[in-house]
């Protein structure tokens, strides 16, 4: 396992992607797969447009999307972070937690002194390892248990 996570960082690359862009398109069917289909949910034109100032972070081996975030800036010094994903045959190998670790460099470096999310409950654990703390109780959203979680980024 950790043998294969060296392979697969040395390979990957991550990055800033542009609105309207292909590898924008790659980032809407990726998240639509992994995080919309299964609940019977598709995005709106009007949603889709609201991302053109946020942040928008893949994950890529050669010119596959491998996993992607969203950090929305929350106008109080905290960034949001959203719409992680990583393809189902792909998760548990390192990408969700480069894609992390980017995207604090990535907020850090644009001024932002916290990061906020709304996790899914089943993804508290993943969030926990990586210094985020639950805040307040839980929510549902899109008809699915969620937490807010928060870390002070240094």
């Amino acid at each position: 396992m950790f043998e294969s996570k060296i392979l697969l960082y040395c390979s990957m690359g991550l990055k800033q992607i542009d609105h309207g862009s292909k590898e924008y398109l790659q980032m809407v069917n990726l998240r639509y797969e992994i995080m919309r289909k299964p609940l019977g949910l598709n995005f709106s034109q009007e949603e889709l447009a609201k991302e053109k100032n946020d942040i928008l972070i893949g994950a890529f081996d050669e010119d596959e999307m491998m996993g992607c975030c969203i950090l929305s800036d929350m106008k109080d010094g905290c960034a949001r972070l959203r719409q992680m994903a990583v393809q189902k045959n792909m998760q548990g190998k390192g990408i969700g937690e480069s894609i992390m670790r980017f995207a604090e460099i990535i907020a850090r470096d644009k001024g932002f002194k916290a990061l906020t999310m709304h996790a899914r409950d089943t993804a508290i654990g993943f969030y926990e390892k990586y210094g985020y703390k639950v805040k307040g109780d839980r929510f549902i959203e899109i008809n699915i248990p969620h937490h807010i979680m928060e870390k002070k980024l240094r």
